[in-house]
């Protein structure tokens, strides 16, 4: 195998960015403390795009999908239990589609 050195730069110059930018959000957090709005804006924004990136999957599975979405979070909330959660959610999603056809 040999290590093509523009995927090898490409590579270490992404790393390097995403380091920067996280690290760059966390220097300026210490230093200086957002408005309230700010802080209850980024409370709320690891559940927005946790939505944002689970909706079109959910629209493009149709009923099935919406099935074992239901299953997951009914799970979730009566066990709090993620792994058993993802469990429930496949076999709700499979015996859906296997009922449906």
């Amino acid at each position: 195998m040999t290590i093509r050195g523009d995927v090898l730069l490409a590579i270490l110059l992404m790393a390097l960015v995403s380091f920067v930018c996280r690290a760059g959000g966390y220097a300026i957090l210490r230093k200086f403390r957002p408005p309230v709005f700010a802080e209850a804006m980024l409370r709320h924004l690891p559940g927005a795009l946790f939505a944002a990136y689970v909706t079109p999957s959910l629209v493009a599975g149709g009923v099935p999908a919406l099935i074992g979405a239901l299953a997951v979070a009914s799970m979730q909330i009566a066990t709090r239990n993620l792994g058993l959660a993802i469990v429930a959610g496949v076999a709700a999603v499979w015996a859906a589609q296997a009922a449906l056809g």
